[in-house]
């Protein structure tokens, strides 16, 4: 029997859960950059799932690679071996640097795995806290929220775990007076995603990186939705000249299939010894196979000079055609990681654009999120261009 729209949202109503303000929409099919509704009208995704399907929706190199996979073998316990999570560590180190992995299945397990290094590390001197920015967003569990730099988030679910202290982002001298004997790290992302796509600053990243030397501290880079080639380098620390001393990613790197890691420097790969750290399902065969994919794609295609070109392209373009509605104030980000500034919530327009054809998110407050995949092409981004300036232009009118 075909479900239709009405059917869909009653068993959504009756047995789902109300965490989210869900858009009316079902999508029962994607290609590429495309997606289709149950109604059959298709549009085009600039969103990816929030930054998860960088290579757009079922690439045929990733469903080769889990549909052959899922034939094979699909789990095994962590207290064995199995050969592609082995593969995929050395891909990741080969395009990052020397050091070891932890595979986990989300953003906010890559993060809290993140915190646990840095307190394992820092605790045998004492030292358990950690300087985080505000504006942030690490994730929803209890240790992640307690990290991120937005009190909305953390409403309703006090008290916040101890041990996290908050400065202004990109502000190297708040960084230095929130230090203390206790500190034993320094974590924040590249670019505030949730925030409101704002990059760091060049300076302030070699800043952090200096004084964490400085002070033996550790430098810790959330990764989540800038990772996997969105900014247009396999990590956005890439573009800064500096190497954290771990990172986490997740979201895009097995382009949908749940998949998280984070990695640390090899001279601290014995901080986290037998039995100190556990995931069932961090990297089974059947994720890091789909993440062979995405990885072995993003440089067959040759996807982050794309990201870095068509990302270009689209801000300027929206500068330039945007630039005389009054209620646009900048366009801003890296890669194909965009946001437009607009002096107001930016929910009103997103069914407008919906509507014609487009899909697009908020962050922050004001901010129009734009997170096209990797392989978009010139024809693609004119599109979604024309389909903003259209519809700015009919607000205003």
């Amino acid at each position: 029997m075909d479900l239709t729209y009405q059917d869909v949202k009653a068993n959504y109503d009756k047995f789902i859960m109300n965490t989210y303000v869900r858009n009316d929409v079902v999508f029962v099919k994607g290609s590429g950059s495309r997606l289709i509704d149950i109604n059959g009208k298709t549009y085009l995704d600039f969103a990816c799932g929030i930054s998860v399907c960088n290579l757009g929706h079922c690439h045929p190199a990733v469903t080769e690679a889990i549909a052959k996979q899922a034939g094979e073998l699909v789990h095994v316990s962590n207290l064995f071996m199995n050969t592609r999570q082995a593969e995929l560590a050395e891909k990741i180190v080969k395009h990052t640097f020397d050091g070891v992995v932890f595979f986990s299945n989300s953003g906010a397990e890559s993060n809290e795995g993140l915190i646990k290094f840095a307190r394992k590390h820092g605790n045998a001197n004492g030292r358990n806290e950690i300087i985080v920015m505000n504006d942030s967003f690490h994730g929803r569990t209890l240790a992640t929220l307690a990290a991120t730099g937005r009190s909305k988030y953390r409403k309703g679910f006090e008290p916040d775990m101890q041990g996290f202290v908050f400065v202004p982002f990109n502000d190297i001298d708040a960084v230095k007076k929130a230090y203390s004997e206790k500190t034993c790290a320094v974590m924040f992302e590249c670019i505030q995603g949730e925030g409101g796509i704002i990059p760091a600053d060049p300076e302030f990243m070699k800043q952090v990186r200096a004084f964490c030397d400085e002070k033996g501290i550790l430098m810790l880079i959330d990764e989540v939705q800038t990772g996997n080639g969105r900014t247009g380098h396999f990590y956005a620390w890439q573009g800064y000249g500096v190497e954290p001393d771990a990172f986490s990613t997740a979201k895009a790197i097995a382009n949908g299939f749940p998949m998280g890691f984070f990695m640390v420097k090899r001279r601290y790969a014995d901080i986290l010894s037998p039995g100190t750290h556990a995931s069932t399902f961090g990297g089974t065969a059947l994720a890091c196979a789909a993440a062979c994919a995405v990885i072995d794609t993003i440089d067959h295609e040759n996807l982050l000079a794309n990201a870095t070109e068509q990302g270009d392209y689209i801000q300027a373009q929206l500068r330039e055609k945007l630039q005389h509605f009054p209620f646009v104030k900048t366009v801003r980000g890296r890669g194909l990681l965009i946001g437009v500034v607009l002096d107001r919530a930016p929910g009103v327009f997103l069914p407008l654009l919906r509507e014609k054809g487009l899909i697009a998110l908020p962050a922050g407050e004001t901010v129009l999120r734009l997170l096209p995949p990797l392989n978009v092409t010139r024809a693609e981004a004119d599109e979604a261009i024309a389909i903003i300036a259209d519809v700015f232009a009919h607000f205003q009118a």
